[in-house]
């Protein structure tokens, strides 16, 4: 295995499903933008149709967001579990910033009306594209530093994210990726047996 090989590998293992976030950073924001948009720019989509969107929010926009996630689970969330609720939540917030990720549906959709026969399938190969977007987004955040965990309270709070920020109707919100330093490192992790799980023919 080559070296730029073994860079990447390395990547992927790196990264974990971080829950103990705190809210410094040891890259500036300005790098996190940076490598957030080389993985919008470069991460692949079916008919390279480009729908997945990002909003990346830090500081005081970055507490909202989950202020209004907690706001919504407190309508719907019996009192007597609000608090285990609540906390984990504030976890979230207690890091440095959080990745939204969007499809654009109008982007599927015209792919739809352009392409009938294929009209099923976009949405989904849109949420492809998305989930590898998140991955690669995740693997940079870990190369950095930086912990991070994928989240998904999109129906919940889809409409008042885009109210609260200004974005287009037409986004969907699928994910959320709160991410910061890293105050409690991740467990081992189980794996299955790759024999049950991959099939080699020749």
């Amino acid at each position: 295995m080559n070296m730029s090989k073994k860079i990447f590998t390395a990547a992927i293992q790196k990264r974990r499903s971080v829950y103990g976030l705190g809210g410094s950073s040891p890259v500036a924001d300005e790098v996190i933008a940076e490598l957030v948009s080389s993985s919008i720019l470069h991460v692949p989509s079916a008919f390279n149709c480009q729908s997945q969107r990002v909003a990346l929010l830090f500081g005081a926009r970055h507490q909202q967001l989950w202020t209004i996630v907690k706001d919504a689970l407190r309508r719907i969330v019996p009192a007597a579990k609000f608090k285990a609720a609540a906390e984990k939540i504030d976890s979230f917030a207690a890091g440095h910033g959080t990745v939204l990720f969007f499809d654009d549906t109008a982007v599927t959709k015209s792919l739809g009306d352009e392409y009938p026969s294929y009209r099923a399938n976009f949405p989904i190969w849109a949420d492809h594209a998305n989930g590898m977007l998140q991955f690669a987004v995740w693997c940079q955040l870990a190369e950095v530093g930086l912990g991070a965990s994928l989240q998904h309270y999109g129906e919940l709070i889809d409409a008042e994210v885009k109210q609260a920020f200004d974005l287009p109707s037409s986004w969907r919100l699928i994910a959320q990726m709160p991410f910061g330093s890293i105050t409690a490192a991740p467990g081992p992790k189980d794996f299955l047996s790759i024999t049950e799980r991959l099939r080699i023919f020749s």
